[in-house]
């Protein structure tokens, strides 16, 4: 099976035997080579297919990255099209290392922009944690051992990863190997470092404390690695193992009951996750070490003596070991000091009709998901209609600026790592077969809306994928009616101009 990726075209499948879509009569053989098979996956800006490679014998698969900015010409569009440069000039350069996707394509075709890549058939290390659970000390043993020396060659190229998370770490299936993916935020180290390279880039929960003041080092790689293992360990969001109020990483207490780890592997990851560079680890080759090093054995425990009771006094008994089952605990508000690292916006966020959307970046950056859903209804309502309240009906969604819908998109699938956002709630919205009652069943939606919002939806990265931004911009109880309608917008706006 041969598939269009004209994203205009209504009918993508076609026969493996086409050389041109039998919809819209595009191409179906990129540069005269790559035969794109089905979709991967899609982002904010990027969509990821399957594909042949049909001028080798052995027609091995590949990956095809194809961009797709809203505006290639605004602030916006010009950033990603500079970031999807840039990976393909990272994979180029460190792409030698065996344990990163080669790279094999960088071209323009009709408008539209590829990277063509190795194929890894596997899965990242988060769909990994949510199909076969935490992981235990083995497990983040072999993480390490494995992507210790990837880091080392990256930092060793004079570059910086910038984004090391569960997302971006495969597990070939076939022999459990790890590979390292996304190369677009890679950082060159400079000598003479420009007023440019200060810019917070990387996802938020996993970023190092200097990295979110728009500066990094191969220790901040390092840091975000820490962050990574601790996540996978307990299964929580870093932002929830994160003691704000005392400053520090409380992993140990919401591993779970089965877990143990050992001395040696909780000093090491408590000095992966130092807040001070100076009392963190500089170099993965430091990390390499201090896991070979042998821990000394226990000093032997010398035999209990039991003292003779004094009269009228009961002998002591050791205290039994109490284990208290771990109770989630609620995320304190942000100090003032920590307010101020999540000020500014690290990329343009265009308006057609004049809206700040900084306060929306904020919300979105803290997790204050009520809130940053509160502020985007009435977004959408100041963009459709001008006035911050009332509801959406279908002219409205007509109306609404594609540049503030886009926007609005892209705030939310970066901000929650791609689990929430309009352009999430169109492809499940899709796949569903637009059956409305299945789609509310699939993103966790009741059928009947309460009077209060906040009684029908989950405000939490817990939440299922797609669960947010609510249904509060529906007019009424017809979100069924106007579903449609920001279905067919959607893809409007994410077309190629």
């Amino acid at each position: 099976m041969s598939y269009c990726v004209n994203r205009h075209c209504a009918k993508p499948q076609n026969p493996d035997s086409a050389q041109y879509c039998q919809s819209c009569g595009h191409a179906l053989i990129l540069r005269d080579r790559y035969q794109v098979m089905q979709p991967l996956g899609r982002g904010g800006f990027a969509k990821t297919y399957l594909a042949i490679d049909r001028d080798l014998p052995s027609h091995p698969r590949c990956v095809v990255k194809q961009l797709h900015p809203q505006n290639r010409t605004g602030e916006l569009g010009a950033k990603m099209l500079e970031l999807f440069h840039r990976e393909a000039e990272n994979l180029h350069r460190l792409g030698q290392h065996p344990q990163i996707p080669t790279l094999f394509a960088h071209f323009e075709q009709k408008g539209y922009f590829y990277l063509v890549q190795e194929w890894i058939e596997g899965q990242t290390l988060s769909e990994e944690l949510q199909n076969t659970g935490t992981f235990d000390e083995s497990q983040i043993r072999d993480l390490l051992g494995q992507l210790l020396p990837v880091l080392d060659y990256i930092h060793e190229q004079h570059s910086i990863h910038r984004d090391i998370k569960p997302d971006n770490i495969m597990r070939r299936r076939r022999d459990g190997q790890l590979f390292l993916i996304d190369f677009g935020v890679v950082k060159v180290i400079e000598e003479q470092p420009t007023e440019s390279s200060y810019t917070a880039v990387g996802s938020a929960e996993y970023m190092a404390p200097e990295q979110t003041r728009g500066q990094a080092f191969p220790a901040s790689d390092l840091y975000s690695l820490g962050v990574t293992c601790a996540r996978l360990m307990t299964g929580i969001s870093p932002l929830e193992l994160y003691d704000i109020v005392g400053g520090r990483w409380d992993w140990q207490r919401s591993l779970p009951l089965t877990h143990r780890i050992s001395p040696q592997l909780t000093d090491i990851l408590n000095k992966l996750l130092e807040t001070p560079l100076s009392d963190r680890f500089h170099a993965a080759k430091e990390v390499i070490a201090a896991l070979k090093t042998p821990t000394p054995p226990p000093a032997p425990e010398a035999p209990p003596t039991l003292a003779r009771p004094k009269p009228h006094q009961r002998p002591r008994l050791p205290k039994p070991e109490i284990v208290l089952e771990r109770v989630p605990r609620t995320r304190p508000r942000l100090s003032l000091i920590d307010q101020l690292f999540y000020k500014t916006p690290d990329v343009p966020l265009p308006s057609e009709v004049g809206l700040d959307y900084s306060e929306l970046w904020t919300l979105l950056r803290r997790q204050r998901w009520e809130a940053a859903d509160f502020l985007t209804h009435k977004l959408l309502c100041r963009a459709a209609h001008g006035t911050p309240s009332g509801h959406l009906a279908p002219r409205d969604i007509e109306a609404l600026p594609c540049t503030d819908l886009q926007t609005l998109d892209y705030l939310w699938r970066f901000h929650s790592g791609d689990r929430f956002g309009f352009t999430v709630q169109q492809q499940i919205y899709q796949q569903t077969g637009r059956d409305y009652p299945l789609f509310c069943a699939t993103i966790g939606w009741k059928l009947s809306a309460a009077r209060s919002p906040s009684l029908d939806f989950t405000y939490s990265l817990k939440a299922p994928v797609g669960h947010l931004p609510s249904r509060r911009w529906a007019k009424g109880f017809e979100l069924w009616r106007t579903l449609k309608t920001l279905d067919e917008k959607l893809s409007q706006c994410f077309l190629y101009s």
